[in-house]
């Protein structure tokens, strides 16, 4: 069938992805694998069934944390996101190392930019392992999580707790902090010096001024 774009906005760009099937249908977000791209899902979407009762019957692997079984194909949203620096999505910023973890927090904004509080999970090759790492943190937001060609995320039981707690703080601390960061605040010199002081009470006025020198930006405005 035919697909639609979508466009996510992050904080370095956007997270392209394309869509198929009924707004309202039952969500399914689709990881391509390493140095793959959204289109990764082109032939398979339109081989599922698009409505009656069609199931389809590929083995499902179970991950701690997820329930799984034989997918119903039936009304159904697709998704398939590129994952940052793949497809149509921006690449983070020259320099940067690009790691598992921040593509399981691109998942994350991207079910909270469609708004999904709970969904299916498809995953290839790297974009199962990226599946099973996020099932784990976010199980109550993944109802059925299926894998291709890949295993998923292994992890020793006896590191599963701080695992949990770490990762999932980070992400969510991270997605928090974002959404209160307040918009660039232009100050006069004086006013800038005067929060400066107060949010350093160890500087004095002179020590203020000179590191304003340096840390502040002049504005068109002045």
């Amino acid at each position: 069938g035919m697909s639609s774009e979508l466009k996510v906005p992050v904080p370095w760009g956007h997270v392209a992805a394309k869509a198929w099937g009924p707004p309202q249908g039952h969500p399914v977000l689709c990881l391509h694998g390493w140095l793959d791209n959204a289109n990764t899902f082109d032939r398979l979407i339109p081989l599922l069934p698009a409505g009656g009762s069609g199931l389809w019957r590929r083995p499902c692997t179970l991950l701690q944390g997820c329930v799984t079984h034989v997918l119903g194909l039936s009304g159904h949203r697709y998704v398939a996101m590129d994952f940052s620096g793949h497809g149509l999505s921006s690449h983070r910023p020259a320099g940067s190392l690009y790691y598992f973890m921040d593509y399981v927090s691109e998942v994350r904004r991207v079910a909270a930019a469609l708004q999904w509080r709970q969904f299916t999970l498809v995953g290839h090759s790297m974009g199962g392992s990226v599946a099973g790492m996020f099932c784990l943190l976010y199980p109550e937001m993944v109802d059925k999580l299926i894998l291709l060609e890949s295993l998923g995320f292994l992890l020793a039981p006896e590191d599963t707790e701080k695992w949990l707690n770490s990762k999932r703080k980070m992400i969510d601390n991270l997605l928090s902090l974002e959404a209160k960061q307040p918009p660039p605040k232009a100050r006069s010199p004086e006013a800038a010096l005067q929060r400066l002081l107060e949010a350093n009470t160890h500087l004095t006025a002179q020590g203020g001024e000179v590191l304003l020198q340096r840390g502040a930006t002049v504005t068109p405005a002045g």
